[in-house]
């Protein structure tokens, strides 16, 4: 491959300007050949990669017409809402059109309102395993928040500040004040957000293995660091990719349409320690969710507004609201934010657990939101 030598001089600059291998530090008529020589080799290093790609791209076009093993068994099973509930004696299926959205929820159990809020590339149906136990508490309502599961998903409104004003709505039309809230991922964006939004209608709120979008995210690099990719490395920090991939307008609807659940599949195994805790069952129902029409767009939405997550969250006063962090993978990140933006924290971190947390340590998980709610 010919590279011009203005456009090698403009990729050695730009090298240079980042302290990388001394690109951009020498004038002389030998270097500079050198340096065409180095750009030339990275591009013919990098072919395997933009084959990749490619190949991707390509078999994306047609995916439509095709299904994944893992959608095959999806599409043999029933994952319906209506039949997913009758799994949980004492539990219904309802449904609230609030804040110009409708709003899918399970509710069971009585006691105090506890909301539970998933995230990706999950639906409500994360919390199951903690529910029953939850629901000899409390009010338990686990929420298929904007986007998620078999709620509306609009076009827009997937920042955090206003899917906590779709979770007040919610409250209030069941006829609740004040409530508690645990938020796992996205959830607990948005169980944070509740929070400083209607701190007097929050009692408490649990954040689980994620934090709301602050400063921090934005040093997430696009480069994975070492051991990002060897889980069984005692140094193992995992590399959030998809968090850059979901940025990226339509180009990730293209790609994953009929092809979802090898990114699912992938980010549950790549993500958990404890092995085999989201069954096939479970997979399954989050393979189906994510399979119909608009959820990909959806659900790249939450990822969309982090910078105006970020931007919110600077107008916010440290959150006064008691607050629970319960941290898997990511305890450091959720430690770090919870002491610098809430006056009020305690904190859990569960040892040899992945980001899956009601699902890898569901007894840990109620015990601790059981005490800290009570």
């Amino acid at each position: 491959m010919e590279i011009p030598r203005s456009a090698a001089r403009k990729l050695t600059s730009v090298a240079g300007s980042a302290d990388c291998a001394g690109y951009g530090r020498h004038t002389t008529s030998a270097s500079t050949t050198r340096e065409i020589q180095d750009v030339k080799q990275f591009w013919q290093n990098s072919r395997a990669l933009w084959l990749g790609l490619a190949l991707l791209t390509t078999t994306a076009v047609d995916a439509s017409a095709q299904t994944t093993p893992a959608q095959d068994v999806a599409q043999n099973l029933d994952t319906s809402d209506e039949a997913l509930v009758k799994q949980l004696p004492g539990f219904s299926n309802d449904y609230a059109d609030v804040n110009g959205i409708r709003l899918h929820f399970v509710q069971g159990g009585a006691g105090q309102p506890l909301f539970l809020l998933g995230g990706w590339p999950q639906t409500w149906w994360e919390f199951h395993k903690i529910m029953p136990d939850l629901a000899k508490h409390f009010r338990v309502i686990a929420v298929d928040i904007r986007g998620q599961g078999t709620s509306s998903r609009p076009a827009t409104g997937y920042d955090k500040k206003t899917m906590a004003g779709d979770i007040h709505a919610l409250a209030r039309s069941l006829g609740y004040q004040r409530i508690y809230i645990a938020g796992h991922d996205i959830g607990a964006m948005v169980a944070y957000s509740y929070a400083a939004n209607y701190p007097d209608d929050t009692l408490r709120i649990a954040l689980l293995d994620v934090p709301h979008p602050f400063e921090g995210f934005q040093q997430i690099s696009i480069l994975p660091p070492p051991h990002a990719y060897e889980p069984s490395s005692r140094d193992f920090r995992p590399h959030p990719w998809w968090f850059a991939m979901n940025q990226v307008p339509d180009l990730p609807e293209q790609l994953l349409q009929g092809r979802m659940s090898i990114l699912q599949n992938w980010v549950f195994d790549y993500l958990m320690k404890v092995k085999g805790s989201i069954s096939p069952f479970d997979r399954s129902v989050f393979i189906a969710a994510y399979s119909s029409p608009g959820a990909i767009t959806a659900d790249d939405g939450w990822y969309q507004t982090f910078g105006q997550d970020i931007a919110d969250l600077r107008t916010y006063p440290k959150l006064r609201t008691p607050a629970l962090g319960i941290g898997g993978i990511s305890y450091p990140l959720l430690a770090t934010f919870l002491k610098q933006y809430a006056a009020h924290y305690t904190l859990i971190e569960l040892k040899n657990t992945g980001h899956w947390v009601p699902e890898e340590r569901p007894r840990e998980t109620t015990e601790a939101l059981v005490r800290f709610f009570q």
